[in-house]
């Protein structure tokens, strides 16, 4: 073996390089920085990008065995406490935002170098971007089969969300939608307790659903909850669901993780499933402003992975999240190329990929309505749970209530003009005129 020079040098020496022009396939990432005492900012952000490609904490022998300036990330840009860091293409496995994760917040995140550090956002290159399925559905297709257009969808998870038994579920499903809901839903944390097992709440829901569509001449829907255990347990619920006539199953697709989620996407494709993604655990790392994950990058990797509807939180209700935040959100999901600006640090562009529904939901009611159509226009699915569950009359009146609330919004009709021919909105409006809470402010 030929001698080396050993020892330990700084990261910047080769991690640091200004100069660099990111090629159009690497994959480029805007990490907020805040370097630990001692430590200056390029050597911080020099760090990040050793640790999460090909760097270690001292010279190796072995780095002659292969090429590092082909294979190392590079800072290519430091703006203030954000770094840019340029990505090769070849470091990454095609269709995996495992990898990804793996390889990009893996270990950084626990590393000395930085009292703190979040990634604000990432640019996905076309090349990589193809090697990704994307949604199983999109937008313009799913209001095809369902027959349903001109409007935002309406939605409303059950409620209370645990304890019911599968029959009283049920009930509240089809008065749900009879009351003129497109769908209703199980929540994140609805699984198979021992109150609810998962194949007697998945036939009595779908009896509801088939009564319903009888009734109401309509498409009707419930997405059933598949998260469970293991991935062969969601698939064998997946299958389940499909046999009973569901067109939707839901997936947690952050708490099952991507390679999970990416074995339901598959074989939803494959029965004609159209996948509701919930959100759960998200904000243990997207909430503080200093340290995480910005959850625009989530939903760049659920629009990769398949899913055909994300929650994005509201403004409006109770769940944070600011105004500009959720249209940059928004945008990711439905535009097929996104433009860097506001929060978004670079251009994306999504090579064809189906747009995903964006979902209001978290603490909106009939009060919430023009301005959540100000906010999303016609291409949203709007969750009403309490805000139709909770109705003096019950859960089919507080789904009427929604339904007309929303077609004399779309319509361009005010919610007061829509109360003089409803009674059931006049009182919606008159229960929750004074609950509001505070609009999110700005990131």
């Amino acid at each position: 073996m030929s001698t080396f020079q050993a020892g330990v040098r700084p990261y910047a020496e080769g991690y640091l390089d200004l100069d660099y022009r990111p090629r159009d396939t690497d994959l480029l990432c805007a990490f907020r920085i805040t370097p630990a005492a001692g430590v200056s900012m390029e050597e911080a952000a020099a760090a990040v990008a050793a640790e999460s490609s090909t760097g270690t904490w001292t010279e190796v022998w072995s780095n002659e065995l292969t090429d590092l300036e082909r294979y190392k990330a590079r800072v290519y840009h430091v703006e203030g406490d954000v770094a840019l860091i340029a990505y090769p293409l070849d470091l990454f496995e095609e269709g995996s935002i495992a990898n990804i994760l793996s390889s990009i917040v893996g270990n950084v995140f626990g590393f000395k170098a930085v009292a703190a550090l979040r990634l604000e956002d990432m640019r996905i290159p076309v090349a990589l971007v193809k090697t990704f399925p994307g949604p199983v559905t999109g937008i313009r297709n799913e209001r095809d089969r369902l027959k349903k257009h001109g409007r935002p969808l309406l939605g409303g998870t059950v409620k209370p969300k645990l304890g019911l038994s599968p029959q009283a579920y049920a009930t509240i499903v089809y008065e749900s939608l009879v009351g003129g809901l497109d769908t209703t839903k199980d929540d994140e944390n609805m699984n198979s307790q021992p109150f609810s097992r998962w194949r007697d709440r998945f036939l009595f829901v779908m009896e509801a659903v088939h009564k319903a569509e009888a009734e109401t001449g309509e498409a009707k829907g419930h997405w059933l909850n598949v998260t469970a255990p293991s991935t062969e347990e969601m698939l064998r619920r997946t299958e389940f669901a499909r046999e009973q006539g569901s067109r939707y199953i839901m997936v947690d697709f952050l708490t099952v993780g991507f390679s999970a989620f990416a074995d339901v996407r598959r074989r939803a494709e494959e029965l004609g499933l159209m996948i509701h993604c919930h959100r759960a655990m998200h904000a243990v790392f997207t909430r503080q402003k200093n340290h995480g994950i910005n959850f625009h990058v989530v939903a760049k990797w659920l629009r990769l992975a398949g899913g055909d509807h994300l929650h994005v939180g509201t403004v409006l209700g109770k769940l944070e999240g600011s105004l500009q935040h959720v249209r940059e959100t928004v945008d990711i999901l439905r535009e097929p190329y996104v433009k860097a600006g506001g929060s978004l640090w670079f251009d994306q562009d999504f090579a064809g990929h189906k747009s995903v529904f964006p979902v209001a939901s978290g603490g909106i009611h009939v009060h919430h309505i023009p301005e959540l159509y100000r906010i999303f226009g016609n291409d949203a699915f709007w969750l009403f749970g309490g805000g139709t569950h909770g109705h003096p009359r019950g859960s089919r009146a507080g789904a009427y209530a929604n339904r007309v609330a929303t077609e004399a919004i779309v319509a361009g009709k005010t919610l007061e003009e829509a109360a003089r021919g409803c009674r059931e909105l006049q009182e919606a409006l008159d229960l929750w005129r004074d609950v509001r809470f505070a609009m999110a402010q700005a990131d």
